[in-house]
């Protein structure tokens, strides 16, 4: 259970650094977004291990469903601006998630074939 703390503990600093690096040089990426960045480069630099994270990034995907819901709340603290517009925002809803599903599809089958193409070599 410590060992599942340290490593949220690693992955909140890398959130904290990435919301530090966008709020001094003014980015408009989320700070989320480049810790997320950052935390991929060091993974595949090899200068972190996924060992240092694996079992804390386990536990968080396990409970994701669970940080959805404040989200969830605060829509709605702007349902006046979500008022009307409802069949437009379930489209767009259900058209991203398709363009997300097929691109997540395609990538997927790419890196599996390239992983067999290595494998053959």
């Amino acid at each position: 259970m410590f060992l599942i703390f340290i490593h949220i503990i690693i992955l909140y600093a890398f959130y904290q650094i990435g919301n530090w690096i966008q709020f001094i040089f003014n980015l408009l990426i989320p700070g989320s977004v480049i810790g997320m960045i950052l935390l991929f480069l060091l993974l595949a630099t090899n200068v972190i291990k996924v060992k240092w994270i694996e079992a804390g990034a386990a536990m968080m995907n396990k409970h994701l469903t669970l940080f959805f819901i404040p989200v969830t709340v605060g829509i709605m603290n702007y349902f006046d601006l979500f008022k009307g517009r409802g069949i437009i925002l379930v489209l767009i809803t259900i058209i991203s998630t398709i363009i997300v599903m097929i691109s997540s599809g395609l990538i997927s089958q790419w890196l599996a074939t390239r992983k067999e193409a290595k494998q053959h070599e």
